[in-house]
């Protein structure tokens, strides 16, 4: 066996930000993935010794892992509908430890949408959380698929689930009660990683939610020690084909990021590296100190809904920063809103160092409507700071962060 290769840790995050830096936003020469097999309706088999109320489960045919055929396994639901009636789609993306969702289903069908959560790792949901059993059609387990980087290309956890993804799509896609013109995509954790990749990959989408998960994985992220094993050759080969840098700048969707300050898996600045590279609309949610999981934390967030309603279903579209700046403490973001705007906060820093550990505190900022314009004042050594402007919803639009420390 060959001994692993050590780096000092230094130099090895020089390496990696030198590595994501060359290729963010450069898609590779050939994509990993075959579009026009994806985009075909896969093949479906019944899933009887699974049910739950509201749902359906399904297998569906995944791509071959190992040179073996596979079934993803989901859920998914179609609300009441009027007959001739189409409505939207989302394909909702688990993140690490979880599994295909009844519940999650169950909330967007409730919504008036079809839904699709598909297991992305290989498992169907049975057992408990970060332990479901695995399914002997299923492919890789995840996640990121650090130890696979010596596997064929098509044997690694981030080519097949991102496969499984666009295949999930395709299927609901092609039921009758859905139109195919109206889908989006939403992802947690890991899932907002995958949703990341796939809104580059996959333009059929007309929205898409990462939430926590973004690209950048090389820099800062929590999987900063599964880089240093693998060493500087192999991590820079993962980095190039699976961080989500080198495929957002291809996203033209609509993207809603929804986060928070501490998040403990991606930090703040890797989040705004990744928020600046799609060239479609984008809208920020960031909150103080968002709680990080499935459930409530990841999968109610208001803003989500909101956002797919004004632009699947035509509802009144969340608001919109239109400029920032700064002269001296004073600090000012302008917005456009159709709702109306009930009142605006500034968030900010006084710490350095560790994003996830920095201490946020939150005032109230000046509200002039009649000018669109929302300004605050910065207390004496703030090191980072933002505007949230909040309608009479109670949805949450945010401006870019600045880092005065890196000023």
């Amino acid at each position: 066996m060959l001994p692993t290769l050590r780096v000092p840790f230094s130099l090895l995050a020089c390496f990696l930000t030198s590595a994501v830096g060359s290729v963010a936003g450069a898609a590779p020469p050939t994509l990993p993935w075959d579009l026009k097999a994806l985009s075909e309706v896969p093949k479906t088999f019944p899933a009887p010794e699974l049910q739950e109320d509201g749902v359906t489960a399904i297998f569906y045919e995944g791509l071959p892992y190992q040179g073996k055929p596979t079934r993803a396994f989901a859920w998914y639901g179609i609300p009441k509908l009027e007959d001739g009636q189409k409505c939207p789609a989302m394909v909702l993306v688990h993140g690490g430890g979880g599994t295909a969702f009844a519940e999650w289903v169950r909330l967007w069908v409730g919504r008036g949408y079809a839904a699709i959560a598909m297991d992305t790792c290989g498992c169907v949901p049975k057992g408990k959380y970060a332990d479901w059993q695995r399914h002997e059609t299923g492919g890789p387990a995840g996640w990121g698929g650090f130890d696979q980087i010596d596997a064929p290309l098509t044997d690694q956890w981030t080519y097949q689930a991102v496969a499984d993804i666009i295949l999930a799509h395709s299927l609901i896609r092609s039921f009758p009660e859905v139109d195919p013109e109206r889908t989006g995509i939403t992802g947690i954790s890991w899932g907002g990683y995958l949703t990341c990749i796939t809104a580059g990959v996959d333009s059929r989408f007309r929205l898409a939610v990462p939430v926590y998960g973004c690209g950048f994985l090389g820099e800062n992220s929590v999987w900063l020690d599964n880089f240093e094993r693998m060493g500087p050759e192999k991590a820079a080969n993962w980095l190039a084909l699976w961080d989500p840098s080198v495929y957002l700048a291809h996203a033209a969707m609509p993207m809603l990021w929804v986060t928070g300050t501490n998040d403990f898996a991606y930090p703040m600045d890797s989040l705004q590296k990744s928020y600046r590279l799609p060239t479609g609309a984008r809208t920020l949610c960031l909150r103080v100190r968002m709680p990080h999981g499935h459930g409530g934390a990841g999968e109610n967030p208001e803003e989500i809904h909101a956002f797919a309603e004004s632009i699947l279903n035509g509802k009144t579209a969340m608001a919109a920063i239109t400029g920032q700046g700064r002269e001296g403490q004073d600090v000012w973001v302008s917005y456009t809103a159709t709702a109306p705007i009930a009142k605006a906060e500034l968030n900010y820093t006084l710490d350095s160092g560790k994003w996830q550990d920095r201490k946020w505190e939150t005032v109230p900022a000046q509200l002039d409507t009649t000018q669109s314009r929302a300004t605050a004042i910065l207390p004496e050594g703030t090191t980072v700071y933002y505007v949230n402007v909040i309608d009479d919803r109670d949805l949450v639009v945010s401006s870019e962060h600045m880092d005065l420390s890196a000023q």
